[in-house]
């Protein structure tokens, strides 16, 4: 076979396989299309809308974010494939609405969606001021400084946690609320009483509890918490005995308990 015969035979051994990939190519292409539509238009991957008695989208979850604002999140997918929804910006909505910290949606062939909702979890109060002294507006707030509405019916027993306000960054806000979880998780049993914490300024948290049915001021500092609670309870029927009526205490200095607080 002389080197034309045997070039010429390369060639066309090239140029079939070339044609033969196309035309699997073409073949994977319009089946891709013919499969597609199947799925967009067939009615058995339709979803169902809310009103529908067939399980179409499930929600786990949910006690506190609002139901209608996660249904209305798929409103435009009701009654259409489930194979065109597009998860990613579904999701994404579902992260704006409140009480909601994390969110998952499933397909599950052929025809049915399952959302799961991972909802905040609020650590304290906050009370904000109403423009023109008009009262003051109670929220919940997380450990990450999320200020929420508190839900209807709810029966939280938090603290109140001072020195926070919508003007502050989340991150400022964070910075206040781990403090005072700080603060609460040194104290242990000794903090069950506490109605309020103060984290205006982080270096010098001011609580107020109760102590032998009396409400009681403590500036705490930010150490030391449990030592210095310690030390002011088994001293406090000497206290009470000595300091009357006076019912806020300085407790940063270790060695001594002073009546009346320090400025911050």
């Amino acid at each position: 076979m002389t080197k034309t015969e045997k070039g010429n035979g390369i060639r066309w051994r090239l140029w079939t396989n070339v044609a033969l990939g196309c035309i699997a190519l073409a073949v994977v292409v319009y089946a891709g299309r013919k499969v597609r539509h199947f799925v967009v238009t067939d009615p058995r991957f339709t979803l169902a809308s809310p009103d529908d008695r067939s399980l179409g989208l499930s929600m786990a979850g949910v006690a506190h974010a609002s139901r209608a604002r996660v249904l209305a999140t798929f409103n435009l997918d009701f009654g259409r494939s489930i194979f065109l929804m597009p998860i990613a910006e579904r999701r994404r909505r579902l992260l704006a609405v409140d009480w909601v910290e994390d969110a998952s949606i499933a397909r599950i062939w052929p025809n049915q969606v399952a959302v799961r909702i991972r909802e905040r979890m609020p650590v304290a109060f906050v009370n904000l001021p109403v423009p023109r002294g008009r009262g003051a507006r109670v929220l919940l707030i997380d450990a990450e400084g999320v200020l929420l509405e508190p839900p209807a019916q709810s029966h939280f027993t938090f603290p109140v946690l001072a020195g926070v306000n919508e003007e502050q960054s989340e991150r400022e806000r964070r910075q206040r609320v781990r403090a005072m979880l700080r603060l609460l998780e040194e104290l242990g049993t000794m903090g069950k009483d506490i109605s309020e914490v103060n984290a205006a300024a982080l270096e010098n948290l001011i609580i107020i509890t109760r102590v032998q049915g009396r409400a009681v001021e403590l500036v705490m500092g930010n150490q030391n918490f449990s030592a210095r609670m310690q030390n002011f309870l088994d001293h406090y029927p000497d206290i009470l005995r000595r300091s009357g009526t006076v019912t806020a205490f300085d407790l940063r200095l270790d060695d001594r308990i002073t009546a009346g607080t320090r400025e911050p």
